[in-house]
């Protein structure tokens, strides 16, 4: 049987942890941040975890991660 390609925009933002999450980071911080509250700012800096509905349908995009 062939190998699986990998998703090329998923693998790029998303990261399997050790115990089998996804991990990935939240947007909102790239432009247009001036008026934005420092606490909205620290809250997008923690990486965060991605919910077990969409886990699943990563885990078809990233088959050998």
């Amino acid at each position: 049987m062939p190998k699986l390609k990998s998703h090329s925009g998923a693998k790029k933002r998303f990261k399997k942890t050790a115990t089998g999450k996804m991990m990935y980071k939240k947007p909102g911080l790239r432009h247009l941040i001036a008026p934005v509250s420092g606490s909205y700012g620290r809250k997008k800096r923690k990486p965060s975890i991605l919910n077990s509905t969409d886990t699943a349908k990563l885990s078809r995009m990233l088959p050998y991660s």
